[in-house]
């Protein structure tokens, strides 16, 4: 394994030689910084911005794929020639435009991606994919399919809710449908072993930030540094995953951090001083049931499978998800036994205004978790770069009624 200081080299020769244009790159912060609370000096590493991994595609002779949340199969686009860069709204971006086409009380990552396409933040992009994760989604796909002259072709992908039978039967043929698809634009058309190759690369970034995850105590990062760098798995290579996980600076015990240990549920930590304004208010997040980290820690498959089914195995192997019609008891039974086992004292769900897949959850979540004693805090945000004040205030009511 490379230590901290050769592993950070070696992606800074990668990638940080590069001159960084207008586009992708401030939508995650670049810079991770260790908490120095019990050193002298403290260590940082360096993650490359989504611009910087842009310039670096052509080389690899691959292109972009701007994808929608949540769930999709990484390692098909990159075996098709796609390397795929996850849009989360962003918070940073004016939703005027995305407002055009959709009704006030459509979630914000949709409208404010839709700002965010057509600002033309998203023109080096040779496909758009939009998994049809919620209505708001595959709303968004049929707009810019029939109204408006995007320019790139979007492709969409259908997940099949709920436990059934034919579940995997029918992922299957849409994954094969995707990478048709996907193969006609790029003119790479892989064979299975290129396929399983990519499938055991993304199996091995997964497991690192399954083990992330579970072992964040051990890492020396604060709240936001650590999901700085787990959410960075949205837009860098996989292979560059591995390196910048394996160069995080790591501790021989656990991290003893002040303040009242939550759990964080929800979409999207957005914006991502959102942190920040958690230790402000006394608390940390030891644990979480975030769509974008820890419902999508997907379990290694079969290797000795059809690579479709593979793909298919994974992605229906995920955590339980409301955006995937999971049954609303186990995952109130996972999210209690994550909660417990991490030492939370309570739960914030944080969640984007309008969005109905959590919301139909939240009443039995909220009445379970409360029969177990565990303190529920449920607040929607607006997809912007500020924390609402009377999220701040709330925050500050609970996290002092814990402490």
């Amino acid at each position: 394994m490379l230590t901290f200081q050769a592993a950070r080299a070696k992606v800074a020769r990668k990638f940080l030689n590069q001159k960084p244009k207008e586009g992708l790159g401030d939508l995650v912060p670049q810079r991770v910084r260790a908490a120095p609370a019990h050193k002298e000096e403290s260590l940082s590493m360096q993650l490359p911005s989504r611009n910087e991994v842009l310039d670096g595609l052509p080389g690899l002779g691959l292109q972009l794929a701007a994808v929608l949340p949540i769930h999709y199969p990484r390692a098909l686009l990159r075996a098709c020639g796609f390397h795929p860069m996850e849009v989360w709204g962003p918070a940073s971006v004016d939703p005027s435009e995305g407002n055009f086409h959709f009704q006030a009380y459509t979630c914000g990552i949709v409208r404010n991606a839709t700002s965010f396409l057509l600002q033309g933040r998203l023109d080096a992009a040779k496909v758009l994919l939009i998994p049809h994760t919620c209505d708001a989604l595959q709303g968004m796909a049929s707009v810019l399919k029939d109204f408006v002259a995007t320019p790139q072709p979007v492709t969409t992908l259908y997940l099949p809710r709920g436990l059934h039978h034919s579940n995997r039967e029918f992922l299957v043929d849409e994954l094969r449908q995707l990478a048709a698809k996907l193969s006609e634009l790029s003119g790479v058309v892989p064979d299975a072993a290129a396929l399983n190759a990519q499938i055991e690369l993304d199996e091995e970034a997964d497991s690192l930030l399954a083990h992330l995850a579970s072992s964040r105590a051990r890492y020396d990062l604060s709240d936001k540094d650590f999901y700085a760098l787990a959410r960075c798995r949205e837009y860098v290579l996989s292979e560059t995953f591995i390196e910048l996980v394996n160069a995080a600076p790591r501790l021989d015990q656990d991290l003893r951090r002040r303040g009242v240990p939550l759990m964080l549920s929800g979409i999207v930590p957005e914006p991502m001083s959102l942190f920040e304004q958690l230790a402000d208010a006394g608390a940390h997040v030891v644990c979480d049931d975030l769509a974008c980290i820890s419902r999508r820690l997907y379990p290694k498959s079969d290797p000795k499978a059809n690579p479709f089914q593979r793909l298919a195995e994974r992605l229906l192997a995920a955590p339980h998800d409301p955006t995937r019609g999971a049954p609303i008891m186990e995952r109130a039974h996972r999210v209690y036994e994550t909660l417990t086992k991490a030492g939370a004292k309570g739960l914030v769900i944080y969640d984007p205004k309008f969005c109905e897949p959590e919301l139909f959850d939240i009443p039995l979540l909220t009445q379970f978790l409360g029969s177990k004693g565990v303190p529920v805090l449920h607040v929607e945000f607006d997809m912007s770069e500020a924390v609402s004040n009377q999220f701040l205030t709330r925050l500050e009511a609970f996290a002092e009624m814990l402490a």
